[in-house]
């Protein structure tokens, strides 16, 4: 988009603009200047976000090009890490009578073959705007890669993806990682896997915990990797087993290669199982490593732990102390409403807000951490350069209808208004809390009673 976008009494996410509010300029794509705010600020003449619709057909013309926030939040676009593309909204077809993982994997497994090229880029494209007005504006998703189905199904597949991709071009940021098999793989297997590469993924995930031989697996991922110069995600050690430890030959090899930085793990369920001081050389060793980690909060509770009669371990990896030894962690969405995981929408705040119940992340401090769980440490994960809500970044961001974090996560606010390189893709609007005016003209008194803003309104 070309052109110049003002929002003024903008709020920020993180601690240092605690209480302050900022005028932030948007021209052609990027932030232009992101400025404190002073009593003196020059008056202007702007509406209330709030009364923003996205127009109509292909002329913006009459868009509002000046807004008053009011005190609504600014976070830059939200980086959904983790997620499952290709499989959401497939629970109708594939169900999980146990709810466990083995059964997930296995039932849809045998279902892959079923399920067309068109069938599977529409889940793609569906999932991917749903979580884009929810304030998300790259995502990155694992694609399943079956090739004992089939070399055509783990290609389409690929092909699905790759359509979607461009079909959702100047909307949202796909990442896309073929999961290496992790069984019956064979040579045939990482020549599709390379040739998946060659066509336009992006990266190298997989499954080695699952594996019989999980070092070996592990190590050709890592040959393969570093010679495309392709990054690697893989899920590690998504049991309640605490003798899985995958994740130090993944360390191991990073080391080997020099590839801090360039490799993530997701999950990492194992570590909250086994003794403290055994999860604490695991870490420090993927601190060392430079390997980034990934909580899937939300599948993890529902899958995690359901062999055990008491207490349920809940398999959500140990947040604290991987965010304390220095490892780049992230929180995402991982699997929606298919066998794995009958939940989920593809929010973001949510996803957070789940993170801090099980983390026990409840601090001012803490919640602006849970919102960098979202923001910025996924987009260092990416290796996102240019992010963020600052001079020369690019202008991804969603408003929402919240001046702080803790309001984010008492509300998980609706109102959110979505950008992509400046311009709207998605607007979605509160209404009106209360239908009568009176009631609606109480509680909003309410609320700035309750807050000790002795009458000075910041909403109106």
């Amino acid at each position: 988009m070309t052109g110049t976008l003002r929002f003024m009494n903008a709020s920020l996410h993180d601690l240092k603009s605690r209480g302050k509010l900022y005028d932030i300029r948007i021209r052609d794509g990027k932030f232009e200047s992101v400025q404190e705010q002073t009593s003196g600020e020059e008056r202007v003449q702007a509406a209330d976000i709030a009364s923003f619709a996205l127009p109509m057909g292909r002329d913006m013309s009459n868009e509002q090009k000046v807004f008053d926030l009011k005190g609504r939040m600014m976070l830059p676009g939200l980086v959904d890490i983790h997620m499952h593309l290709d499989k959401a909204f497939s629970l109708p077809q594939v169900g999980n009578q146990t709810g466990t993982l083995l059964e997930a994997i296995q039932n849809y497994s045998r279902a892959a073959a079923s399920f067309s090229k068109e069938t599977i880029r529409a889940r793609i494209v569906r999932t991917a705007l749903q979580a884009v007005s929810y304030g998300s504006t790259r995502l990155r998703s694992h694609l399943d890669f079956n090739v004992s189905a089939g070399e055509d199904v783990a290609i389409r597949t690929v092909e699905a993806a790759l359509e979607a991709r461009a079909l959702l071009s100047g909307v949202v940021d796909l990442e896309l990682y073929p999961m290496v098999p992790y069984r019956d793989l064979g040579r045939r297997g990482m020549e599709l896997i390379e040739e998946s590469l060659r066509m336009g993924l992006d990266g190298i995930g997989g499954a080695p915990h699952l594996s019989h031989h999980p070092d070996a697996d592990i190590e050709g991922i890592f040959e393969l990797a570093v010679r495309l110069g392709v990054p690697i995600d893989l899920h590690c050690d998504e049991t309640d087993n605490p003798e899985m430890k995958t994740v130090l030959k993944v360390a191991q090899e990073s080391l080997k290669y020099d590839y801090h930085g360039k490799v993530t793990a997701g999950h990492l369920c194992s570590l909250s199982s086994m003794p403290p001081a055994e999860a604490e050389e695991l870490i420090a060793m993927m601190s060392l490593a430079g390997v980034h980690a990934v909580t899937l909060p939300a599948a993890n509770l529902y899958l995690q732990g359901r062999a055990d009669l008491g207490p349920v371990r809940r398999g959500v990896t140990r947040v604290r102390e991987l965010m304390e030894e220095g490892v780049a962690l992230a929180a995402a969405s991982d699997n929606i409403h298919d066998p794995f995981h009958p939940f989920g929408r593809g929010d973001l705040l949510q996803i957070a807000q789940l993170t801090g119940y099980a983390a026990h992340y409840g601090s001012p401090e803490d919640m602006v951490q849970l919102l960098d769980m979202v923001t910025v440490k996924p987009a260092i994960i990416a290796g996102m350069e240019n992010y963020g809500i600052r001079r020369g970044g690019a202008a991804d961001f969603v408003i929402v209808d919240a001046r702080n974090p803790e309001e984010v996560f008492t509300h998980l606010p609706a109102g959110r208004w979505v950008a992509k390189s400046g311009a709207w893709v998605s607007v979605t609007r509160a209404a009106s809390r209360f239908g009568e005016e009176r009631i609606q003209r109480l509680w909003e008194a309410s609320v700035l009673e309750t807050e000790g803003m002795g009458g000075r309104a910041v909403w109106k």
